[in-house]
């Protein structure tokens, strides 16, 4: 609260990895409290920052780098440190749950409470991004977490590609989505770069849902060895924040380790919305469409 207003001050991190997890988490954790300096409440650290993107490869042995939920080792750590600072840390991880493995974020409140897991529902496969090697399609559903700053709907990656995943969650309360990421160049195609497309989907997804929005991405340079010989990926960062009408209001470059800050009256951009008529104007009976693969034959 501040002067009986709503806001809350998010923070996107951004930093490049080695392949040491005791390392990865050190600098999340600096990061975290140079963000919570800057007066952050929300602070959204990258996707799997534990060690390399390990999806360029399809490696048996990079199994071992998944833990279970419980008791997982930095989830435990990031609620010890959420408690302290008095701020909400999503946490990515790689979850073995039985014999099944997710790309998975625990959501951690302020007082270090563990409000629950959000699983990825969109598995890529492509070259350099091989995940459904790896990752079984989440079974969570989209999913808000009451957080004590705000409502806050977490999606991970390649699900940011997809719109029906951010109505999903503004249709459920989020006032304020996130999505951590891990992207770069494309291994086959050098050519190739995504970025102003990335940024500019995400852009229209706070636009069109009158929400802000934080990304947060790797750097550096990552090489995994492959069953075909060495794969690059060069993570190209652009960590951002949007505001409610898709404006970028803090970004980061392409290089550099950067922790943003940005602050938000979540009252005032919960009464725009509503005046704005987008959700008031919406006609789901005519969506089922939206239910099929091929656009043809949808529910009665």
């Amino acid at each position: 609260m501040e002067d009986g207003k709503r806001v809350v001050t998010v923070s996107a991190l951004q930093f490049s990895c080695t392949d040491d997890v005791s390392t990865n988490v050190a600098t999340a954790e600096r990061l975290v409290r140079a963000a919570c300096q800057k007066g952050a409440n929300i602070i959204l650290i990258q996707e799997l920052f534990e060690g390399y993107y390990f999806c360029q490869a399809q490696r048996e042995d990079f199994f071992k780098r998944a833990k279970p939920y419980k008791g997982h080792p930095t989830i435990l750590r990031m609620q010890k440190l959420a408690k302290e600072l008095g701020v909400v840390i999503p946490v990515s991880f790689f979850e073995e749950a039985n014999n099944a493995h997710y790309n998975s974020v625990a959501v951690i409140d302020a007082d270090g409470t563990d409000l629950g897991l959000y699983r990825k529902s969109h598995i890529p496969d492509g070259p350099g991004y091989q995940e459904k090697f790896y990752f079984n399609p989440g079974d969570t559903g989209f999913k808000v977490f009451q957080t004590k700053f705000a409502k806050v709907g977490v999606a991970i990656c390649w699900d940011q590609w997809f719109p029906e995943t951010a109505r999903a969650m503004v249709l459920q309360g989020a006032e304020i989505l996130l999505y951590p990421t891990a992207i770069g160049s494309e291994p086959q195609d050098e050519g190739l770069d995504s970025r102003d497309h990335w940024k500019r989907v995400m852009q229209g997804h706070a636009g069109a849902n009158l929400v802000p929005l934080i990304a947060s991405n790797r750097i550096g340079k990552e090489i995994i060895q492959t069953e075909h010989g060495k794969s690059e990926i060069m993570f190209y960062g652009n960590s951002f924040i949007a505001g409610p009408t898709g404006e970028i209001v803090a970004t980061a470059d392409d290089k550099e380790e950067a922790v943003l800050v940005a602050k938000f009256d979540l009252d005032q951009i919960k009464y725009k919305r509503y005046s704005w008529g987008v959700f008031r104007d919406r006609r789901p009976d005519l969506y089922k469409v939206l239910l099929t693969v091929d656009g043809s034959n949808p529910p009665l």
